[in-house]
Parts: structure tokens; sequence; C-alpha cells
């Protein structure tokens, strides 16, 4: 939220900023990552995604967040055994109990050279208490232009799920 004051849940949480919650992890792809065409495999990647997405949601909200929803997972170019997987991970907006996470994977030849963008994924996490109850999370402070942005278009991502499942449901 812009404004943890508009925030609908009146939290009484600390809201955190996006930075504080952000990781980047990097691992060097090799052949047990590949599939018989000499790339990776799109599952270590989407692993890869979900442990930097997790990860950036627990910081978030200072617990065990588990994966509730996949909301994209695009993948625009392979990534080969010796590269280097750069996998960015940062808060986009939170609800009561949930977090969206949005990840940038990119790939760059392990002796340097052209950064490319490989993959972009939403995940959605919810926080659980030590019952495995949904718990509420902490507000998010939201700065800058890009933040507001992604902010944005998680909103639209979130009311697109709801459809979807309303819609899903009732047929």
């Amino acid at each position: 939220m812009t404004d943890p004051a508009t925030n609908d849940s009146a939290s009484a949480l600390p809201p955190r900023r996006v930075s504080d919650s952000e990781v980047t992890f990097v691992r060097t792809m090799n052949q047990l990552d590949a599939n018989r065409a000499g790339n990776v495999h799109g599952g270590v990647i989407m692993r890869e995604v979900d442990e930097a997405a997790g990860t950036t949601a627990a910081r978030h909200c200072g617990r065990l967040a588990v994966t509730a929803a996949i909301d994209e997972l695009s993948f625009y170019s392979p990534v080969g055994v010796g590269d280097l997987l750069i996998v960015r991970a940062r808060v986009n907006d939170v609800g009561r109990t949930s977090i969206e996470v949005g990840v940038r994977v990119d790939a760059e030849p392990w002796e340097g050279g052209e950064r490319r963008h490989t993959t972009s994924a939403y995940l959605v996490f919810v926080a659980l208490d030590e019952d495995g109850r949904p718990v509420e999370v902490p507000p998010l402070v939201v700065e800058g232009e890009e933040a507001l942005r992604r902010q944005a278009q998680a909103r639209v991502r979130r009311r697109l799920r709801k459809e979807r499942i309303a819609a899903v449901r009732d047929a």
C-alpha cells in the first residue's frame, strides 16, 4: 500500500518497504539441470523462482509463507549449461494475509557477456502462524514510480484471479 494509513485491515504490524525483503539468488547451471536438448529444464528454473519468491515473502512477513498461486510464469529464452542464473524477487503488493511477489530471471554466460531476460513470474504466498493458519501480513510501503506500477499491475492480477476462481466455482 502506498500509504499504510489507508490499509483496510488497519494493521497493528509495522509497515515494510519493498527493499526490506528483496532478494537476488545467483547459481551456475550444470549438466544435472539440463534436458536432452542441452537447455536447463523449465522445472529447475521454476524451483529457483519459487525459492526466491518464498524467501522474499517470508522476509516481508517475518514468518513462514507458503505458495498459494502462480498467476503467471513465462519463459522468453532458454538457459544453457554453464550460464549464471540470476533470480531477483520483490514484493509487489500485499493483502490481509497474502503477498504477491514478482520474479525476474536473467541469465548470462559464466565467463561474462550479455545478460538476457529469460523468465518472469508472479506468485502469491499466504503467511501462516504456528498452527498453519493464515495470519495478517505487514502493510507495504511502496516508493517510486516503478514500484507503484508493479503494485497497480498486482491489483489487476488479484482481481482477475478472484474473478476466474468465482467463474470456475459457479460453472
